[in-house]
């Protein structure tokens, strides 16, 4: 994979990963003083929304770094390099946020043997015996209810093949592949973040969530109009 390499992308995104684990846990300290010092702030457990959310979203998001670095180099087009440069920038924070929460709960980075990817959307498990009825998409996009493929663990992530074949392409190929790709992906996570946002318990991780959702909707809007200006769309 072309860029993902280098020694400048490699500082750039193990700085922002390093970054985000402290501010990770500077933000959730803050969060449980927001939520009131006379209740102890409760650890997830492994199997709570809050820690399937982390793993699950840390995934995901390390996708759309990788497709963001390669598109880097397959294009001169500025709109495309700027839009992936922020992409895998923002991405690449709150996924450092996501597994810094993990360490302070010092929970497991991988999925409990009994549950798949996005088991934690079925409505099987709630952090700390949550209840409630499954997020935006739960059901629909639950693990019991997506089959993996090619490598592509959960919703909206795109196959191994379909990253060779943006490895491969180039100029305005690579832009259309990238965006639609992008499309695909936003269109995946942004059930899961709805998810977190009615199911997570952790005040910090919710609105992290929260806000995942508002920009990737706005990225989707310009992504359509970049596809539009190409004289293509979003994949059906």
């Amino acid at each position: 994979m072309s860029a993902s390499g280098t020694p400048r992308t490699r500082w750039v995104a193990g700085s922002a990963v390093a970054l985000a684990v402290l501010f990770a846990g500077a933000a959730t300290i803050a969060s449980a003083r927001d939520e009131g010092a006379a209740a102890a702030p409760r650890t997830p457990s492994a199997e709570s929304a809050d820690a399937g959310f982390a793993r699950d979203m840390a995934v995901h998001h390390q996708q759309a770094v990788e497709m963001s670095f390669l598109v880097r180099d397959r294009t001169r087009d500025e709109d495309v390099r700027r839009l992936a440069y922020d992409i895998a920038n923002t991405q690449a924070n709150q996924r450092g946020m996501l597994l810094g929460w993990l360490d302070l709960w010092e929970l497991p980075k991988t999925a409990p043997d009994d549950q798949g990817p996005m088991a934690w959307m079925s409505g099987g498990h709630g952090s700390h015996g949550a209840h409630g009825s499954p997020g935006a998409g739960g059901t629909a996009h639950g693990g019991a209810g997506f089959a993996a493929r090619d490598g592509a663990l959960m919703p909206g992530m795109a196959t191994r093949t379909e990253l060779a074949r943006l490895g491969r392409a180039e100029g305005e190929r690579a832009e259309i592949l990238f965006l639609q790709l992008m499309t695909d992906h936003h269109e995946g996570g942004i059930p899961m973040a709805r998810g977190c946002v009615e199911r997570c318990t952790v005040g910090v991780e919710k609105r992290l969530a929260r806000g995942m959702v508002e920009g990737q909707r706005s990225e989707l809007d310009l992504m359509a109009d970049m596809l539009a200006a190409r004289g293509a769309a979003p994949r059906s």
